[in-house]
């Protein structure tokens, strides 16, 4: 068998892009480490770059089909290194508002006694900003902020035995939806999402429908209905605060990250 072909994204399952195929979200992510490189996903010979931005993916951004769908919208086919990490103090919760793209997604939540596994992206300046724009982080109206995540307070460590000194996250605007208590509840993953929130929100229904394939058909490129269906999520009373507010301001106030700071020894 040849080897690049055995790498490719589709014979490895990691082709799809939920932005295509919504009910997909967050998309397949890889069983470890490696470098996204066009279509292929090859070993890597090592886990962090100092001349490049960490960020932490939390749902589709994980996906190698969905970072090569962001990429090649911006013709940008540069590598990008994508590191399997254990992750200690933040979950996936569920973003309170509709996604242009068909789906409700995944945003990052505190959650100080939850480890995960969980990838960071080592993203160059291009790459970084491609990310940015699809995050809405740019622009006033956008759904996410991207904030630094310190360390101690999120603890990321990697295979080779160091632990990142943080890593960026996209904190949504909008809120989280809470799990009926208050606190923040986590993604299931898209269909078992949707399905939970038509069959208890009526006028969810009227909106998008009583299925979650009529759901994602609606509100694929329809933003005056997402945005109906985001004022619905805060009338409902459904959102809450991520928990991670804070370290927006204080990346709005900070410029001293955005590299690859050099990570420190598991203890």
């Amino acid at each position: 068998m040849d080897h690049d072909a055995d790498r490719t994204l589709r014979a490895l399952g990691l082709a799809e892009a939920p932005r295509e195929h919504p009910l997909l979200y967050p998309g397949a992510w890889p069983a470890g480490s490696g470098l996204l490189d066009g279509d292929r996903f090859l070993p890597l010979d090592r886990t962090w770059y100092a001349d490049r931005t960490p960020v932490l993916a939390i749902g589709s951004n994980a996906c190698p089909g969905q970072l090569r769908h962001k990429m090649l919208e911006f013709g940008i086919m540069s590598p990008i290194p994508m590191v399997r990490a254990r992750v200690t103090g933040v979950d996936a919760g569920v973003s309170a508002h509709v996604s242009r793209m068909g789906y409700v997604s995944a945003s990052p939540v505190s959650a100080p006694d939850t480890v995960r596994e969980l990838f960071v992206l080592w993203l160059d300046d291009e790459q970084l900003a491609v990310i940015d724009a699809s995050e809405g982080a740019p622009v006033p109206g956008g759904n996410f902020d991207r904030a630094w995540l310190p360390a101690p307070d999120v603890r990321i460590g990697l295979a080779d035995g160091t632990r990142l000194p943080g890593a960026y996250a996209y904190v949504n605007r909008h809120g989280v939806l809470h799990d009926g208590t208050g606190k923040p509840r986590t993604h299931p993953g898209q269909r078992e999402i949707l399905t939970e929130l038509l069959i208890g929100l009526p006028r969810l229904r009227e909106l998008f429908g009583v299925v979650p394939e009529e759901f994602c058909e609606r509100a694929r490129a329809d933003r005056r209905l997402c945005e109906r269906g985001t004022r619905l999520f805060i009338e409902e009373k459904l959102v809450t605060a991520s928990g991670l507010e804070r370290y927006v301001a204080a990346s709005a106030h900070d410029g001293s990250h955005g590299t690859g700071a050099s990570p420190q020894p598991l203890t």
